[in-house]
């Protein structure tokens, strides 16, 4: 089986110039970048600042495991008294891929996490938005292979979003349907 880069660089590329017009393989749409986040104020929410840490820290491990890079940690930027929310708080995580690290995690969600998630029946097309790129959620970390759900203490869900160089939605899902993602018809 083809990895997904060489996947791109041998079939994608002449299938889009073929059916796009591009003149040059430079012009030819590809994947930018790769987003991956998490909010876990919910879980934070009233408790002390020890297991605030204790949480904080293990779902900046469980996060950095399954990017195989290290999260940035995403604070409250004002104090809400009626989420229990305080300026400075720790709210979030994200981590930001590119390169051969999108191109791995971006195969182990196509051919392992998303076939592995409860009643999976395919991406769905409205998750594309007007430039091309995609939006997915996933519910829980625990589907990633990196990931024991015997020792998860806490579960929380991920939103993964696809950036791509394209112009319009039209390119951008025949580019992910050719990379190999299961988006319905």
């Amino acid at each position: 089986m083809l990895h997904l880069r060489d996947k791109y660089i041998t079939e994608v590329v002449p299938q889009m110039k073929e059916k796009f017009g591009y003149k040059n393989s430079m012009t030819v749409p590809k994947i930018e970048k790769v987003v991956v986040n998490t909010g876990f104020g919910r879980l934070l929410a009233g408790k002390t600042q020890d297991e605030e840490k204790k949480i904080t820290d293990f779902i900046i491990g469980d996060l950095g495991l399954i990017c195989g890079q290290r999260p940035v940690i995403a604070k409250a930027k004002k104090s809400i008294s009626g989420f229990k929310l305080r300026e400075g708080s720790p709210v979030g995580a994200w981590v930001t891929l590119r390169g051969e690290r999108m191109y791995d995690f971006l195969e182990r969600l196509i051919n392992i996490v998303l076939p592995r998630s409860r009643d999976f029946r395919g991406i769905n097309p409205k998750s594309v938005d007007g430039e091309g790129n995609l939006t997915i959620g996933i519910k829980e970390h625990i589907y990633f292979p990196e990931v024991s759900p015997e020792k998860a203490r806490f579960f929380f869900g991920l939103e993964i979003a696809v950036v791509t160089t394209t112009k319009n939605r039209e390119e951008g899902l025949e580019l992910l349907k050719m990379m190999g993602f299961p988006i319905k018809r």
